[in-house]
């Protein structure tokens, strides 16, 4: 038995064809969806990046406990189990993120992996000196947080000016050579990890053609997190730029299922196709995914599956998954069984037989929003103390994203005692001591879906509806081990 997971980051499922999108050009998400199970309701659990891979490992929530970090002693990656049950895991990608000090220890759970460098501020290419000199085309960014990365993606790009260069097309085409190179063996499971839709929505112009537009200002695809301040031409040009990279996207999507199609893999392989989370291009006035409540755009993510099991194609299903329902289905696929910490459960029924879904979950970023659905109502819960307190990384693997804990951080540190799914380890608890988003500023949110599935009016007024959606939503966080003081820093529960 073979697996095949195709998993593309910032992909908002409304740019997509098979989800009734009539601007973008991706004939080949349609050609998958005609050969698989498309999923209506399919939600996230943890934001960003790294969160939700370590959701793709261990199949539980990270956000009630910590921030963006690695794989924790503790934990069960899906990639290793099968590793050790003799099925080959195999990872190639273009995601600089599991290069960087916190999100080291992932790709190590594989047998083997490739990468390829230059993604966004990937500090790939040296230019020694002040890199300062910037194109002159692209819109100005010095003095915002990120001049550094911008400046080093200008390097980057000078290296990827041939599209046969670009990490995109390099990932595919290391997938397609794992897959000719491996067809007639088994078992194994391949996962072929791609950093774009991400921004900067860089791409050549053979896709921008496909999106002709009269704009002649300064080149725009790489907002900002913050509110949308641009013009309306700026805003098409940004949302062009992401339907142009979507589309390359899409080529490449092709070039495996043209392989599929070569060596008749859907006959014994299963296929995946998911992101992390989607992206906001001025939806509710706002750029990017962080700072935010996670809206639709960002956390109802696309999902398809092809199960050679049960043959079905062309079907889409309604029943509630999220991200960490992935793990438990391929080590389901194998004919292994999940680890009693792993909370996330098989959707193969929910393929074969269309049963219901699980009845509710759970997403949101540490610090952020907590939120809850039922595939019907969303509800977003902001934090009512401002600043961090209380809040605490809960972690053995003291990291940021490209930094160690400061020292300031690691003087808070204090040992606790275990979380049910620590296996008996016991852990740190350290102070979140940097600057987070003020999410108090948006309130609490609920939406009907059903009647606002675009979330522009949210339900007011309706108390019996909200303690019942609480009372859930804290059941939830009690079955996940969540620490106590989250509960009073959202206002739940004493």
């Amino acid at each position: 038995m073979k697996a095949v997971m195709i998993m593309f980051d910032s992909l908002n499922r409304h740019f997509l064809n098979p989800y009734g999108c009539k601007e973008s050009i991706t004939p080949n998400f349609t050609r998958l969806a005609e050969h698989s199970v498309r999923f209506d309701n399919c939600y996230v659990g943890s934001l960003p990046c790294m969160p939700a891979r370590r959701e793709l490992h261990t199949g539980r929530y990270n956000f009630l406990h910590r921030n963006w970090g690695p794989l924790e002693p503790f934990d069960n990656s899906m990639p290793e189990i099968l590793k050790q049950n003799n099925i080959h895991s195999h990872l190639v990608s273009d995601h600089g993120h599991y290069w960087e000090d916190g999100g080291a220890t992932y790709h190590t759970r594989y047998n083997t992996w490739e990468f390829f460098r230059g993604q966004e501020g990937d500090p790939w290419k040296g230019i020694v000196g002040d890199y300062r000199d910037s194109d002159p085309n692209l819109i100005n960014f010095t003095g915002t947080p990120r001049e550094k990365m911008y400046k080093q993606n200008n390097i980057n790009k000078k290296y990827m000016e041939n599209e046969e260069e670009h990490s995109l097309a390099l990932t595919f085409k290391a997938g397609v050579e794992f897959i000719e190179t491996n067809y007639q063996k088994d078992p194994w499971f391949l996962q072929i990890e791609c950093f774009d839709p991400h921004q900067p929505f860089y791409t050549y112009e053979k896709y921008r053609n496909f999106y002709p537009g009269d704009y002649k200002g300064l080149r725009f695809d790489w907002p900002a997190e913050a509110p949308v301040k641009e013009s309306p031409e700026e805003i098409t040009e940004c949302r062009r730029s992401y339907m142009a990279l979507l589309t390359m996207c899409d080529h490449y999507l092709g070039t495996i299922l043209d392989i599929f199609d070569k060596l008749d893999l859907w006959k014994d392989t299963l296929l995946i196709l998911n992101t992390d989370h989607g992206y906001l291009l001025g939806e509710h006035g706002l750029w990017g995914k962080l700072y935010m409540p996670p809206y639709e755009e960002i956390s109802h993510a696309p999902l398809f599956v092809w199960d050679p099991r049960f043959g079905k194609m062309n079907e889409n299903r309604r029943g509630l998954v999220q991200t960490i329902d992935l793990p438990a289905t391929i080590l389901d696929f194998f004919n292994l069984s999940k680890p009693a910490e792993m909370q996330g459960v098989s959707i193969a029924s929910l393929i074969n037989e269309n049963k219901p879904g699980r009845e509710a979950g759970l997403f949101g970023m540490h610090g952020g929003h907590i939120c809850y659905t039922d595939g019907r109502y969303v509800y977003m819960k902001a934090p009512v103390f401002e600043n961090n307190y209380p809040l605490y990384n809960y972690t053995l693997m003291p990291t940021h994203i490209t930094r160690l804990f400061s020292q300031n951080e690691v003087k808070t540190m204090e040992k606790v005692d275990p979380f049910s799914f620590t296996k008996e380890m016991p852990i740190m608890r350290f102070n979140v001591l940097s600057k987070s988003y003020n999410f108090n500023e948006y309130g609490d949110l609920l939406f009907d879906l059903e009647q606002d599935p675009t979330q522009q009016n949210r339900i007011k007024n309706n108390s019996a509806l909200l303690n019942k959606i609480k009372s859930r939503m804290i059941d939830l966080m009690i079955d996940n081990d969540c620490p106590p003081e989250v509960f009073k820093r959202w206002g739940l529960k004493d």
